[in-house]
């Protein structure tokens, strides 16, 4: 939320709060079908109130993508901890996310990110600069891990780091469509044991 858009709010305004019930009905009905009713409903604040803290309806939702990806960024932080073995690190991101893209009051609603920035990415500038940057940044954060598993000797030399994160940032994402798509918590769990498997099966013990 930017400064200039603070005007009109109401004076028990909670940004954050706020911003979790908007992220909460986009999640569900994704940007184009989330009306600003039902973000009005959601939040408690009218519709002049809503524009003068969050700006339009896209300025609202790029607010909830950047805060989902702050919040994403520090749980991979925390599963990627480097005291632990590689492939125990990568079991805890995929159980992290699994925690994530199973929630839901009527179905899984998988990934913000995947589930509906994607959508929207085509056709808007703005969200496919989100997407791509959030995308960029987890791979970054999961390479660091790769690079330092092959100096330790996890991983062999010849191991890509790059390729290797992106490798495991694409089950992710397999994991958020599957989770959307109705697939059981067992083969989603089954999915991410085999994404380690892969990645690690090289791995010296």
């Amino acid at each position: 939320m930017k400064d200039e858009k603070k005007r009109g709010r109401p004076r028990a305004f909670d940004a954050k709060a706020t911003l979790a019930k908007a992220r909460d009905v986009f999640w569900d009905r994704g940007f184009a079908a989330a009306s600003l009713d039902n973000l009005s409903a959601a939040t408690n604040l009218n519709r002049p109130s809503l524009y003068g803290a969050f700006g339009d309806k896209e300025d609202l939702y790029l607010d909830t993508l950047e805060g989902y990806r702050q919040d994403g960024m520090y749980a991979l932080a925390q599963a990627l901890d480097p005291s632990l073995p590689l492939r125990d690190n990568l079991a805890r991101v995929y159980e992290g996310a699994l925690a994530v893209y199973l929630h839901g009051e009527t179905a899984a609603r998988g990934c913000l990110l995947i589930g509906t920035a994607t959508v929207e990415a085509v056709e808007r500038e703005r969200v496919r600069e989100v997407l791509g940057r959030s995308l960029s940044d987890f791979d970054g954060e999961i390479e660091k891990r790769m690079r330092l598993a092959v100096e330790r000797g996890e991983l062999p030399e010849s191991a890509d780091p790059q390729m290797l994160a992106r490798l495991a940032s694409a089950v992710m994402h397999s994991l958020a469509v599957r989770a959307r798509a109705g697939d059981s918590r067992e083969t989603l769990e089954a999915i991410a044991r085999s994404g380690v498997e892969l990645i690690c099966g090289s791995a010296r013990s």
